[in-house]
């Protein structure tokens, strides 16, 4: 087989050097470009230092057609705003990791629409798909600890989310509340019950339980408010998300444990682990592992995944190799750090 030629826009960022980390090593992947108008002609070491040593690619400014899969490390709104300003050829496979085109209502472009891209739901959809809309971080933490629950019709009414991210979950550009010294030994909420990948969460679940999104209530995130409860948080920590969710759920623990067992068992990066967990265990990896035990009538549902990983880069790995038909761990062989 010969090598996926694969282009990057908005390679200079978090999602893009993480990116290029995985597919620098990729078996079957060659990297045809890396866009970064404002780092043109640099090294991508001079960015992403880790990667000293590991390659000589430069940044380029350039953008052609004349490669198999475009990823877009973009802004959210510039996605949208790049393809409507650069068409691709038709015969170019692209996957957005920003949130332009995740939503229903959003996901036309040249003719075909956008495949929401989280594997565990949509593997067969993936598969056979021209274009795909990477999820959002704290959108697969939630989902795949809730995919088990709504394929059985097992939400209940309320849906209660306590979840921890990284700084890097937001972005590079330095931000009041992601610099070292105000995120330092410190903990804050942020957005709560208003968080905006609420809505992708709502829309997936909704297409497993069909009776879980409200019609009528307003706009899609309030109507994705009137059911899930979550409070985000931003934590001392550079990456990885940490969720607690609980939910009255009338089911056994061991009931739980087999439902969760049966609907991953065909997913290689998602885990179910009788005993507790912890975020070390994911960063650095595209895994997701979750935790569950029963409470009264409450099911806890713990769940770890590294943002960058399994909720953007990584994950987009993941979907490309299931679009050119490879196995989908294919480069994703990562290690987390024990210590």
């Amino acid at each position: 087989m010969e090598k996926i030629k694969v282009g990057i826009v908005g390679s200079a960022g978090y999602t893009g050097g993480e990116l290029l980390r995985i597919l620098i090593y990729h078996p079957q992947v060659e990297i045809v470009f890396a866009n970064s108008a404002s780092n043109a002609g640099n090294r991508l070491s001079d960015v992403h230092n880790d990667l000293f040593g590991d390659t000589d690619l430069r940044f380029s400014s350039d953008f052609h057609s004349d490669i198999d899969v475009l990823f877009l490390c973009v802004g959210h709104g510039d996605a949208r705003k790049f393809l409507d300003a650069h068409p691709v050829a038709s015969h170019v496979k692209i996957i957005d990791l920003s949130q332009d085109y995740r939503l229903k209502a959003n996901t036309a472009y040249q003719g075909q629409d956008f495949v929401y891209g989280l594997p565990e739901l949509n593997k067969e959809a993936i598969q056979s798909a021209q274009y795909i809309a990477n999820p959002g971080c704290f959108a697969t933490n939630i989902q795949l600890a809730l995919l088990p629950l709504a394929s059985k019709g097992l939400l209940p009414g309320q849906i209660h989310i306590n979840a921890t991210t990284g700084s890097t979950g937001a972005g590079q550009k330095p931000t009041a509340t992601s610099h070292f010294s105000w995120r330092n030994n410190n903990l804050s909420a942020y957005k709560s019950f208003e968080h905006q990948h609420l809505q992708e969460v709502s829309e997936s679940l909704n297409q497993l339980q069909a009776d879980f999104l409200p019609t009528t209530g307003g706009s899609l995130l309030e109507r994705a408010a009137q059911k899930i409860n979550f409070i985000p948080q931003r934590g001392d920590f550079a990456r990885g998300i940490f969720s607690a969710i609980y939910v009255e759920c009338s089911i056994s623990e061991e009931e739980a444990y087999e439902l969760y067992e049966a609907y991953y068992e065909a997913h290689p990066f998602t885990h179910v682990s009788k005993a507790n967990i912890d975020l070390k265990q994911v960063v650095n990896t595209n895994k997701s592992i979750m935790h569950l035990e029963k409470h009264g009538a409450n099911l806890l549902i713990l769940n770890a995944t590294d943002n960058l990983v399994k909720g953007a880069s990584g994950q987009a790995v993941q979907n490309m190799n299931l679009m050119f038909g490879l196995d989908e761990r294919a480069g994703l062989n990562l290690k987390s750090v024990a210590f």
